[in-house]
């Protein structure tokens, strides 16, 4: 039986609410590995592993692209067009690397086996921001537009923009594609998740507990339940689409987390990132217990933001990259067994 007691919501009903209690770690704990990317006060973020094992990010103060060697920590930096303020990145399985310029609307596409550049700018210029980018496996790449309050599709093969509209003030944020191919982000202006139709774009919104802001999101083991964290109230969330049943648990440091970025491993057991306490903490829950089996630092004890993190399966390793000027790695164990 769960140690803690989940906040269940059916028809936006709220159960009485137990702050978490962490478990105990077990003898195997995660491996926090940092590396100092060498330009300063550049905000290096999203880092992402290529197929040749490299891992790219940008600098989103800086106006680059970048690519960490894990094995020699050695860093390389390509110079990209000022103003474009880089949010966002992604590497497709040629090694592309796809970006989100949030300051000047487009999404750029750099070869690193030809040095080359290519831009696909916003269909709409009052849609200036792209967010976050994910990958549907079929050729297609959706996003968010913060500010703009739209989400997009762009056609990897020809380049052509789809934007969808989601409402002024509602800031779709955090974005992932779930075992179906359908796509699920947040609304971090509202106390609303949302999909997307693949094959029509249509929008069909989840409401949540009024005053949630969910920020980050990831699709759970089975494909289908997405989960997400509320920022503003301190929760992980679980959605099961086919219901829209909705359940809560607090986090670790609960209203003081401000909990972040996030994933999911292949074991179905979420990671994400308390950026409120300093240092950040790295908590994961396990659904199966219905318990948080993870409660680590990470980082120095300055303002060390982690805003977003990938899980690489082939390496058991989710990346992130913080505003202290750092990409990381934590290596994750196969067992993380909880002690009474």
């Amino acid at each position: 039986m769960s140690r803690h007691l989940p906040v269940v919501l059916a028809a936006l009903v709220v159960a009485p609410v137990v702050p978490s209690r962490v478990a105990a770690q077990g003898p195997a704990d995660p491996e926090v590995k940092e590396w100092t990317v060498p330009w300063p006060s550049t905000r290096p973020r999203d880092p992402y592993v290529a197929p040749d094992g490299r891992v790219w990010f940008v600098g989103q103060q800086g106006n680059y692209l970048a690519v960490l060697n894990p094995t020699s920590g050695a860093f390389e930096r390509v110079e990209i067009d000022e103003g474009t303020h880089p949010h966002n990145q992604i590497v497709d399985a040629q090694g592309r690397v796809w970006y989100a310029g949030n300051r000047n609307g487009m999404i750029g596409r750099y070869d690193p086996a030809t040095k080359t550049i290519t831009r696909y700018p916003m269909p709409d210029p009052a849609v200036g921001d792209p967010h976050t980018l994910v990958f549907d496996g079929k050729g297609n790449i959706f996003f968010t537009a913060q500010g703009a309050g739209h989400v997009g599709r762009l056609v990897m093969a020809t380049g052509k923009i789809d934007l969808i509209p989601v409402g002024p003030r509602t800031r779709p944020y955090g974005i992932i594609v779930d075992g179906q191919g359908r796509p699920f982000f947040t609304e971090f202006g509202t106390n609303k998740l949302a999909m997307i139709d693949p094959a029509t774009l249509t929008l069909r919104e989840f409401e949540l507990p009024e005053g949630a802001r969910p920020r980050r999101i990831a699709v759970g083991g089975d494909g289908r339940t997405i989960w997400y964290v509320d920022y503003s109230r301190g929760f992980l969330g679980r959605l099961e689409p086919a219901t829209g049943r909705v359940t809560e648990y607090p986090s670790p440091s609960w209203a003081r987390s401000q909990p972040y970025a996030m994933t999911s491993d292949d074991q179905g057991r979420l990671w994400y990132v308390e950026t409120g306490p300093r240092p950040n903490r790295m908590v994961a829950f396990d659904p199966a217990r219905e318990d948080f089996v993870v409660n680590l630092p990470v980082g120095t004890d300055g303002p060390n933001t982690i805003r977003h993190m990938i899980y690489h399966p082939a390496t058991r390793s989710i990346w992130y990259g913080a505003d202290a000027d750092v990409v990381g790695r934590v290596t994750v164990p196969r067992v993380l067994q909880a002690v009474p």
